[in-house]
């Protein structure tokens, strides 16, 4: 089965199929598009089984992804370092989050060209972050860099999303910047709750 029609089967709501297919490609390619095809498709597997009560199930997914996603950060040792940086203040944001007991859902989620940084759930609100990792404010405010091009493509993930999900509890979007040199351990973070998105 190819990725396309995996994530088919995603769309249409047959996650556990999904997932199985997903698995038995990755064990034959481990091709970046099947390697982040598994990543998506372990995400809404485990998130199925959280809400189904299969806690033990779960966390055997959970671990299976990070050690996923730990493969994916090393083969992207090669890439540039404001990847690296961005990566890293994603990684710091969802540390910051998790601290204050919101529960991520996704991690860089994926709509076509465009992707939501981090989803999260705070109570009985969805919650949609966008990360802004900068080494210093020398040259303008990290908050910045969500311009109007930027907040024109999550309007249409976050819709692609809320669809996707049929999410139907209240939602916001939220900006989180992190200030401080790659790999330090206690940046700067700024939470903005319900940054302005229309």
């Amino acid at each position: 089965m190819t990725t396309k029609e995996i994530r088919t089967l995603q769309e249409k709501g047959h996650t556990e199929e999904a997932y199985n297919a997903a698995r038995q490609l990755y064990a034959l390619d481990k091709s970046p598009e099947a390697t982040q095809t598994m990543l998506q498709t372990a995400t809404d597997m485990q998130k199925m089984c959280t809400e189904q009560g299969r806690h033990e199930e779960a966390r055997k997914i959970g671990l299976a992804l990070e050690r996923l996603k730990s493969r994916m950060v090393s083969a992207d040792s090669h890439k540039p370092s404001h990847i690296d940086l961005g990566k890293w203040g994603e990684n710091m944001a969802i540390a910051y989050l998790r601290e204050k007991d919101y529960i991520i859902l996704e991690h860089d989620w994926h709509s076509n060209h465009r992707d939501i940084d981090i989803i999260a759930q705070d109570k009985n609100c969805t919650v949609f972050v966008e990360v802004k990792a900068r080494q210093n404010r020398m040259f303008a405010e990290p908050e910045s860099a969500v311009n109007y091009q930027k907040l024109k493509n999550l309007r249409l993930a976050i819709n692609h999303y809320i669809k996707y999900r049929q999410i139907d509890n209240p939602w916001r979007f939220d900006v989180i910047t992190i200030v401080g040199e790659l790999d330090c351990k206690a940046p700067e973070i700024h939470h903005i709750q319900d940054f302005q998105l229309f």
